[in-house]
């Protein structure tokens, strides 16, 4: 075993501090690609706002009608490892709103706030706060989740219980509500006098209102369920949320699905009075969409109708109802996925996302779409072989998001009447490494299964070349025809095009477990710890490049992030005569004990399938078959990890050992799943370019 660490953990002979450090050519302007993200849009006024991140340094934008020119309201220059999240403004517009520090993707609580840049300082989640007019931001609170009202007022979250403080921070933060959940969701009514709130109470839940801090907080039709995402109507009068079943009933089989049933609830807000309008069918696709963007995404629309998300025909669809109840109408038909979404002001008309479009190559993309919500009638907004997604109304007949290309990152645009785009802030043209523009490919896994994926050949000809197979995390992930929405994929796609730059054939695999394809392909059967039957489109893809005649069968690699890592350790302990070198970035290894530590039922006698779970956990884990693993394998984790523990890797290493398998180790202290810093993300990627060069060019 070879460690590559500079202020890492450092367990055998280490390379030099040289060999750690510098990045190999290109490849630091590889990673220089702007990514916005965060994109809204005030209530009241035509302004827009999001954050952009360029090197790990991140800042918040925004701009304003009529030449919508961005300007920053923040001017940070360090990569300190603290993230900007939370973005909201004021209903007029005048105020921004935002939080920094934490990390909002963890799986599971942490005492402790992120640092990954080892700062001796105690490290603090933090609510900030400036006005769109100019000026110097101001830390208003410590906390999260704020949700600023119409009179100006910010709701927030600190420890689990709701404060509030005025949006110029002016005034000291005060306790708003006590009560002995944990709060969530806040939503300030339309007058701003009112706020709609989730207190959560381990097995149920209920959604609150507070009208003031001498009257008594309203529960909501209150039930032994789960409830959430409250919506107020445009009156003010009554709140919408979603209500799924309560935590009981005998133990439910983890090695089958079962559906996971729920309901829209209206209730008046003065008195508490409610009832269901909607119940979904108790079936695999009446379950609720927990695991795409936004889950149900309610909202409640002009005409007095509700729109929510579900997949009742198979596909994550939009419907409309009554607020009154009635039978849901499809708005969106088609064979595609409707992701992103808003409401137009007038809230007559929906705003979306989706992977479909005039051409065969549109599912593999994003493109914008408008629909009315009383009638199936969608519109096309953009078109082409670009990718636009997050759309917002920014005024008038004005629509910003966010597009970006196969070699154009991604920047904010505005489009008007006609189509006509308007770039705002600065352009991504500026970014302009050596890039391809991916191909759309598809084959078929040994079960006859339609898999996609994307092929990043290299520039010119010449012999056969090393191959790559990529693998993305999730796994309710879609790697696409350009760059990607999320910035860990974002930063995925820029390595791809990199490792193509230096020669590689590159094929990043859509397997199934993945979005974008229908539910039936998001839940298989006997996928991932009940029996990994998505590793059959790992090895389908390497099967493709092995068929191209640009491509030695002999020098297959394959690499990935959290599932990816899973994947990538599985290929090489099932595969490696296949698959001749692998990195593995912070994967799950042995499910059973994953299960173990996050899954287990409380003590009682019923025991339902759990031996039987953990059996197959572990057979379809890549410990099960490490007697079989001969490819040498970088592993990369961070041990601050909150979503894939780093005891997981540190129980592969301890195996490897014992098998005598070639590995090395890059370790980051503090650092969690998707690195906060810049700097971090260059270690492992140049220790993963290094390593593939190694490995597959080096023979």
């Amino acid at each position: 075993m070879r460690s590559i660490a500079l202020g890492m953990l450092l367990v055998a002979a280490p390379v030099t501090a040289q060999a750690a450090e510098a990045p190999p050519p290109g490849l630091e302007a590889a990673l220089a690609y702007p990514f916005p993200t965060s994109l809204i849009a005030a209530e009241a006024a035509d302004r827009i706002a999001w954050i952009t991140v360029v090197k790990g340094v991140r800042n918040v934008w925004t701009a304003a009608a009529p030449d919508y020119r961005a300007h920053p309201l923040t001017r940070a220059v360090a990569d300190d490892g603290q993230e900007l999240t939370g973005l909201v403004l004021s209903p007029d517009g005048t105020r921004a709103i935002w939080v920094r520090g934490g990390d909002h993707d963890a799986n599971w609580p942490i005492e402790w706030e992120p640092n990954p840049a080892d700062s001796a300082q105690l490290v603090t989640l933090e609510i900030w706060s400036a006005a769109t007019a100019g000026g110097a931001p101001v830390k208003i609170a410590e906390g999260d989740a704020p949700a600023i009202s119409a009179t100006g007022r910010v709701a927030y979250i600190k420890g689990d219980k709701v404060w509030s403080v005025d949006a110029a921070g002016k005034e000291k933060p005060a306790p708003l509500i006590a009560d002995h959940g944990k709060a969530a969701a806040l939503a300030w009514s339309p007058d701003g006098t009112r706020l709609a709130f989730v207190s959560r109470r381990g097995d149920h839940s209920f959604v609150g209102i507070w009208s003031g801090a001498d009257r008594p907080i309203v529960w909501l039709a209150p039930g032994m369920g789960f409830d959430g995402a409250p919506v107020w109507s445009p009156d003010g009068r009554r709140v919408a949320f979603t209500r799924r079943p309560g935590a009981g009933g005998a133990p439910e089989p983890m090695l089958t699905e079962t559906p996971r049933p729920w309901s829209i609830v209206v209730a008046d807000a003065a008195s508490g009075e409610g009832r269901a309008v909607w119940q979904s069918p108790r079936t695999a696709n009446g379950s609720y969409p927990g695991e795409i963007s936004d889950g149900a995404a309610l909202m409640w629309g002009a005409r007095d109708r509700l729109v929510f998300r579900a997949e009742l025909d198979g596909w994550p669809h939009l419907y409309s109802l009554p607020a009154a109840g009635g039978e849901p109408l499809l708005l969106t038909p088609g064979n595609f996925m409707v992701e992103h979404t808003t409401m137009s002001r007038d809230r007559a008309t929906l705003l979306y996302d989706a992977n479909t479009g005039a051409a065969a190559e549109d599912d593999d993309r994003r493109h914008l779409f408008r629909v009315p919500i009383d009638r199936a009638a969608p519109v096309a907004v953009t078109r082409g072989e670009g990718l636009e997604w997050t759309p917002v109304t920014a005024g008038g007949d004005r629509i910003a998001f966010v597009a970006a290309g196969p070699t154009r990152a991604a920047e904010v645009r505005v489009t008007g009447a006609g189509g006509r785009d308007t770039l705002v802030g600065d352009s991504s043209a500026g970014y302009a490494p050596p890039m391809v523009a991916p191909k759309r490919v598809v084959f078929k896994a040994s079960d006859g299964l339609t898999v996609h994926g994307q092929l990043f050949e290299p520039a010119g000809g010449g012999g056969k070349r090393p191959a790559i197979v990529f693998v993305h995390g999730g796994p309710m992930r879609q790697m696409l025809l350009g760059f990607p929405y999320m910035d860990y994929y974002a930063h995925s796609y820029a390595v791809n095009q990199y490792l193509a730059s230096r020669g590689f054939v590159v094929l990043s695999v859509n397997y199934r477990l993945g979005i974008g394809y229908g539910r039936a392909f998001q839940h298989p059967d006997k996928s991932s710890f009940r029996g990994a039957s998505e590793y059959r489109d790992v090895q389908a893809g390497a099967k493709y490049l092995q068929s191209l005649a640009g491509v030695d069968p002999a020098r297959i690699g394959i690499w990935g992030g959290s599932y990816g890592g899973y994947l990538t350790a599985l290929a090489l302990a099932r595969d490696s005569a296949t698959f001749k070198a692998g990195v593995d970035l912070h994967g799950v290894h042995d499910w059973s004990r994953l299960i173990a530590e996050e899954d287990k039922p409380a003590v009682r006698y019923e025991k339902g399938d759990w031996e039987a779970t953990l059996k197959s956990a572990f057979e379809s884990s890549p410990v099960a078959d490490v007697a079989r693993w001969k490819s040498p394998v970088l592993l990369i984790h961070g041990d601050d990890d909150r979503n894939v523990r780093f005891n997981q890797t540190i129980d592969l290493a301890r195996r490897l050992d014992d098998a005598g398998v070639r590995y090395e180790e890059l370790v980051l202290p503090n650092e969690i799943h998707g690195f906060l810093r810049y700097a971090d993300w260059l270690k492992a990627d140049v220790a993963t370019v290094r390593f593939f060069e190694a490995e597959l060019k080096g023979k």
